[in-house]
Formats: structure tokens, sequence, C-alpha cells
């Protein structure tokens, strides 16, 4: 990129102030030095008809002096004090008589002004300095040298005013491991880490662009004249570059960066536009665990359908429209309705229902999980004490980090005066190894409680002897991917013998989701299976149909599929 489109890749001097940036540099000089000539012509003047420089107004000619020095320091100082001398020497020394001044009188009078400008030009010269170097230093990031944020919006705001047809390219970096490594070798580490990913981006891209540290984990690289193929080109460049063995205070390590990046169109006017669309972009690859993504318009939406959505799920906390619905498990032993697991459902105002998966993973990732998790546990707590065997609802990464989560746990179970063993906390796999050691702490202060917890959707996950043998669980739920098949496929039902086996030898209690056929249900039993549920017994159902249910269950589809399984096994 052209050193007139991106002045930052040195430290750029101070703008002129806002009122003068609308005229050209010569119209300014010509105002200035009009201004300097009327002050000069005035104070003649008034020193001449106030009788002469004998008397003291020929000071008043130190005013254009100091203008001068403020509009042009040193130099220009000196040279309006010379002018003004100059101007002096001609007036008589008093006006009414006609006397004329001694040589030595306008030269020492010239000597003193010039004395006084040069004093007044260093100090306003030295005031410039300390101003410019204040403002150099607002665009730089102290830490590392580069170009900061200050810089990339008015570098970016230039380029599209100048960039007449041509697209700019804007690319941000995101050093994902920085924070741990802040924690460990401290601040130092950290911005050796982010000098040396900046001059490995310099390198790929070859000096055609200019590096910003945006915040502490985040680059941005703005370019010339991009388009889409140069963008992914220097992506992967840069990822791979990424990749290279890197020695940061005498440990060696890999940065791990996340990428994303956008281009300007005819119509794009706000630097902050641009800014925020590569950040879009790089938050949707994070969140996709993608390494780089380009902006397309759709993420924008989405992340305004997210704002909306999290607004609305706070007002339906607020107006009750959250209820938990309750799905049965069935023991396989006997057929008895051993225990439910509570589901979340959000009833609009028309009555429609909105089921978690349109808005829990959205939850999940704010604060809103702390109350929506709350009444989740309120209303299963609420519905173990009135329906057989215990109740099941699930929690997530988010809760199990939180430091007050297991003190909300043992309110709710002292409000309610429900036995702990009654609720079960489910946890999926991916969660669990978001942060897996203090996820343990939590699961242990759970299972101290007296509560009961289970793995969710196992096997899908990072399914792992060695965590199972470590963590303090209760139960496993086997995801419903490997029930599906077990009517058709022998491997199948090898694989998820093998499961059940494994979770018996752990003292787990094993619970199989997804049950939808009369075959899936054989095949779990004759495998011994401890638990399942599924469409086959019952969906989720609201408290009122789900006690309805059970009491039916219990007087009739429980014998009914008795007599089916002993059908089924004469035959």
């Amino acid at each position: 990129m052209s050193q007139s489109l991106l002045p930052h890749q040195a430290i750029r001097p101070a703008n002129i102030h806002k009122q003068w940036l609308k005229l050209s540099a010569t119209a300014q000089h010509a105002s200035r030095l009009i201004v300097l000539a009327v002050l000069m012509v005035l104070g003649w003047l008034v020193v001449y008809f106030t009788g002469g420089t004998a008397y003291a107004y020929p000071y008043l000619m130190l005013v254009p002096v100091i203008l001068a020095a403020a509009w042009y320091r040193l130099a220009g100082a000196l040279l309006s004090a010379c002018l003004v001398g100059l101007l002096m020497a001609l007036m008589p020394l008093n006006v009414a008589t006609g006397e004329l001044q001694t040589p030595a009188n306008w030269l020492v009078r010239l000597g003193l002004y010039s004395l006084l400008g040069a004093v007044a030009g260093g100090l306003f010269e030295r005031l410039h300095a300390a101003k410019r170097d204040s403002l150099q230093a607002s665009y730089i990031d102290l830490r590392s040298g580069l170009p900061n944020y200050l810089a990339l919006e008015e570098d970016l705001s230039k380029g599209l005013q100048k960039s007449s047809g041509q697209a700019l390219g804007l690319m941000v970096v995101r050093i994902t491991d920085i924070v741990e490594l802040l924690e460990t070798l401290g601040a130092d580490a950290s911005d050796e880490l982010v000098s040396a990913i900046s001059q490995r981006l310099d390198r790929v891209v070859d000096g055609h662009s200019c590096i910003y540290r945006f915040n502490g984990p985040e680059l941005m690289v703005l370019l010339d004249s991009a388009d889409h193929q140069i963008l992914e080109r220097i992506a992967h460049d840069v990822l791979v570059a990424g990749e290279e063995n890197l020695v940061i205070q005498q440990m060696p390590m890999r940065a791990q960066l996340i990428l994303g990046y956008t281009l300007s169109t005819p119509d794009t006017q706000d630097a902050r536009q641009l800014i925020h669309e590569a950040r879009v972009a790089m938050f949707e690859a994070s969140s996709q665990q993608r390494s780089c993504s380009a902006y397309v318009p759709a993420y924008r939406r989405r992340t305004k359908q997210a704002i909306w959505l999290i607004s609305q799920v706070r007002h339906g906390l607020e107006n009750h429209q959250f209820e938990l619905h309750f799905q049965p498990k069935i023991s396989l032993a006997d057929n008895s309705v051993c225990g439910c697991e509570g589901l979340i459902r959000w009833r609009q105002q028309d009555g429609q229902l909105i089921y978690p998966g349109h808005f829990m993973p959205k939850v999940e990732k704010t604060t809103l999980i702390t109350p929506v998790t709350r009444f989740v546990a309120e209303q299963a707590l609420k519905m173990a004490a009135q329906v057989p065997g215990g109740v099941s609802i699930n929690v997530s990464a988010r809760n199990l980090l939180d430091n007050d989560f297991i003190e909300m746990l043992r309110a709710l179970i002292a409000q309610e005066a429900v036995p702990a063993w009654r609720l079960e906390v489910e946890i999926t796999e991916s969660a669990l190894m978001a942060d897996i050691k203090d996820g343990s702490k939590a699961l242990r202060a759970i299972r101290d409680l007296g509560l009961g917890v289970s793995i969710d959707d196992f096997g899908t996950g990072f399914s792992s002897f060695q965590y199972l043998r470590h963590l303090p669980l209760s139960g496993i739920k086997l995801d419903r991917v490997f029930v599906m098949d077990l009517e058709t496929d022998a491997h199948a039902r090898k694989l998820l013998g093998c499961m059940i086996d494994m979770g018996h030898a752990l003292g787990l209690m094993v619970t199989a989701e997804g049950v939808e056929t009369r075959g899936q249900h054989d095949i779990l039993v004759q495998l011994g299976c401890d638990q399942a549920q599924g469409f086959l017994y019952s969906p989720a159902l609201a408290i009122g149909d789900y006690e309805r249910w059970c009491d039916d269950f219990m007087h009739t589809q429980r014998s009914a599929l008795s007599l089916a399984v002993e059908s089924g096994r004469t035959l």
C-alpha cells in the first residue's frame, strides 16, 4: 500500500486544527500572513496617533510577534520581530515635535523585540513538540510499537475516501493462547509474542499493507487493492506462518491463530463498519471451531438476531414464559418409571413452544445462563417432590465454572426440602472438556451435595477411559446415534454392548436415549442396559400431562409392554 494511504507506517505528526482542515495549505498561510500584517499596521497606527515611540505603546507590536511565534515558532517569531523593529525605526520619537529616533533607540528596541520573540518562539516550539509527541503516542501501541486502533480507524477512513473503486481488505488475526502466556510468563512475554507474530505477518504480506495492534490479542492487517483470492491466500500463509516454532523467553511454542477478513464495497463509508465485519468473521470462525472465516452479510444478521434473542429471553424470564417439560426414563429391568429428564421450553404469547436448541446455545454464552439454570433446577426439584424416581437436568460448562452454582443448588435443595439424590445433573463431554480441571472440581462438589452426575451424549465427544476413571460420575447417557442402528447393524450392537459393559465395570448407571422402536427396546434389554428414554415411551410432556402419563403407564402401557416383551422372548 502506498505511503500516502498508510502514513502510520511511520509515526505521524498531529493534524491541523479542525477549523483549518477545510482550507488548503496555501490559503491557510495567506490567512495567517494577512492577520499578522493587519496587526502590525494597526499597532503602528496606534503608536503614531498616540504620540510616537517616546511612549509605552510601541510594545503593542509584541502582539504580532507572539502570534507569529505561536504559528511559526522560532523562525516566524524572529522574522516578525525584525519587521516590527524596522517599522518602529521609521516612527518619529515624538510625532508632535517631529523629533526623530537615534539609531541606538530603535536598535535597542529591535533587539528587545528579537529577544522576546526568540523566547516566545522557543516556548511554542517546545509546546508544539510536546503536543506532537502526545498525538504520536496516541496513535501507537506503546508496548509493541505498532500503530493502534486509532491509527487503523484514520487510515481506513482515508483509504475508503481515496480507494477510487479499489477494494480495501481488512484481516483480523487473534492470538488465542496469549492469555495463557500472559498468566504464565507475564506481560513482557505476551508483547514479545505479539511482536514476533507481527513480524511474520509483515513477511507474509510483503510490505503491501500496514499492521496494527487492535487490542491485546488481536492484530489487524490493512491491504490495498485486495480481492477475495488475495485475502484467502494471505490467510492461508498467515496460518502456516503461525505454525512455525517460536521461542518466547526461552520457551518453545506455537501460536494458535484465528482469522477473520472482509472486503470494502463501493458503499462502504464507515471505517468502524469494516472493522466490525472483520471481527464478526473472526468470531464466527471461533464459534465454528475453524481457523479462518470470510465475512458474509448473513453473519451480521445472525449477530443482530442473537442480540434480539437474548433480549427476548430476558423478557421471557421476567414474564414467566418458560416452563419445564418432562420425558420419562424407563427401567429396563422391570419396565417401571424410574425418573425423568427436565427439558426447558419457551412458550410464546400465541401458545407456540420454542425448543431449547433454538435459544440455549446463545444463552449459554451469556450471564443469562445463571437465572435460566436456576429456573430449571427449581422446577425440577418441585417435580421431584411429586413423582417417583429422580429428575435430571442439563447444565453448561459456564454453570460449572460459576463459583455460586454449588451454593445455588444447595439453597434450592433446602428450599424445596427434597432429598438431594432426587436431582441429577447432566453435562456433555465437550462442555466438560472445555475446562476439565475446574469442571472436575465442580462435579466433585455436586456429588458431595448428594446429587447424581451423568455424562450426556456419551460417545460423541472426547470419550476416554482415563477421565471416566477419575471423574466423580454416577452414570452415563449413551447418545442416540448408537441406538438408531441397533436393529440392522451387528457392529452397532457389539459396540453398544461394549459401552454398556464398560459403564457397569466402572459402577455407572447406563441410560440409552433416543429409543423409538420396540426392537431397540428389546436389544437394550438383552445387552443389559439399565434405563432408556425416547419417543417409544413418551416425548417430553408438561407437568400435568406427565403425571397423567405416569398413571396411565402404570395401569396400561406397562402391562402391554411387558406382554409384548414376553411374547418376543417366547418367539
